[in-house]
């Protein structure tokens, strides 16, 4: 049975003064007042992340507010039956100059450990905030959930005298409001950086695993490989086969996490430049587009074959033209050693590898696959997307 609202007042106070004591608040008097009002509030989605905003009706710090035993906090509840599942706190910076959000997970069996959760802080003024963090940093999934925004003031500091015992609160609204919440969809990626990139920066041990020529029969093979060993990788797909093949396969792409590129509509030379080359790539792009609803932003050209006006032609359609600097030639079908042995012999920090899931006859690379996967991680690498290695932004709705 959900807590009564006073016991529930009570406990998130008592929150409040575990998140105050775990930043090592004073414990003397604070100056007498009443906890700071709420000027205007917002929980809401944008892509990926939950943002919340907060204007409060007087300029805070969060330092002088944890010396003076007040607390800034967002209070998180289930939207089926209201109840409270987390508190999620401003706290003084610890290693920056940004605020801190602290959250401690509220349950039946009580409250768990509080901590700093990964979040972008910012304030334009010295009377507002905002925080923004993906909901699994608060122990949320993407569905509807219910908040308010607490202030407090503990101790003897507050008045009227005939506060609670553990201090003066103030919700915000009155009533919980709702932020209705949906699973982001990937629309999109922005190419900036050079507009020609043969590998990626070194200072990450990192690689990116690209596939070529598809979609294919043998795709979803590759995808049932790379969703067991949790690897995101980055396919260039050929236009004229995303209607037959794509169908079944791309939408699950986008949803595993890896990210679609353009390798052109029917795999020809298109190096020279000018009107054929832009056609090739921009029906390619209204495919895929067409297909899962993702506008790519990655050009391949095939077989490498690029000048400095194809790059110029790509860029200025929205495309980063990618190559790549690990080659195994598993086009060629020199056996599934050879394939393995060129990739992990090569790799290094920032790598892009070049493989391919269609075209042809893909079993020896479909085996030197999960070999690769384990090799590399067991040497510390971690496997990224093109848009990750190359810290490009993605765009969700």
């Amino acid at each position: 049975m959900p807590l009564a609202r006073t016991q529930v007042v009570r406990a998130l106070i008592a929150c409040c003064v575990v998140f105050a004591s775990m930043m090592g608040a004073a414990t003397a008097a604070s100056v007498g007042g009443v906890p700071f009002s709420v000027r205007s509030d917002s929980l809401t989605q944008g892509g990926q992340q939950l943002v919340w905003r907060v204007v409060l009706d007087h300029p805070f710090s969060p330092t002088a507010m944890q010396r003076a035993g007040r607390t800034l906090c967002l209070v998180l509840r289930r939207a089926s039956n209201d109840s409270v599942s987390g508190v999620l706190c401003v706290a003084p910076p610890r290693d920056s100059h940004h605020p801190q959000l602290v959250f401690q997970r509220v349950t039946a069996a009580g409250r768990g450990p509080a901590r700093a959760i990964a979040a972008t802080v910012t304030r334009s003024s010295s009377s507002d905030l905002t925080g923004t963090f993906l909901p699994s940093e608060v122990g949320l999934p993407y569905r509807d959930v219910r908040w308010q925004v607490m202030t407090t003031l503990k101790g003897s500091a507050c008045v009227p005298p005939t506060a609670a015992p553990l201090g003066c609160e103030a919700l915000s609204p009155a009533t919980p409001a709702l932020a209705k919440l949906h699973t982001p969809r990937l629309v999109g990626c922005v190419p900036s950086g050079p507009p020609y990139v043969t590998s990626g920066p070194t200072d990450r041990r990192v690689i990116a695993l690209t596939f070529d020529d598809g979609p294919w029969p043998d795709t979803p093979q590759f995808l049932d490989i790379l969703e067991r060993e949790h690897v995101h990788a980055t396919f260039f797909q050929i236009g004229e086969q995303v209607g037959t093949y794509g169908r079944a396969v791309d939408r699950r792409m986008l949803a595993d996490g890896d990210i679609i590129g353009d390798h052109t509509w029917s795999h020809p030379n298109v190096s020279g430049d000018g009107p054929f080359a832009a056609g090739q790539i921009a029906a390619t792009a209204s495919a895929i587009q067409g297909m899962t609803g993702f506008e790519p932003c990655l050009f391949r050209a095939p077989g490498g074959a690029v000048s400095g006006a194809l790059i110029s032609e790509a860029r200025s359609m929205g495309f980063t033209t990618i190559e790549w600097d690990v080659d195994p030639r598993d086009w060629s079908r020199p056996g599934t050693g050879a394939i393995y042995s060129t990739v992990v012999n090569n790799a290094h920090s920032g790598a892009i590898v070049i493989q391919h899931d269609g075209g042809g006859d893909r079993s020896e690379t479909l085996a030197a696959l999960p070999q690769e996967i384990a090799t590399l991680r067991s040497r510390g690498y971690q496997f990224v997307t093109i848009p990750e290695l190359l810290r490009q932004r993605l765009i969700y709705k």
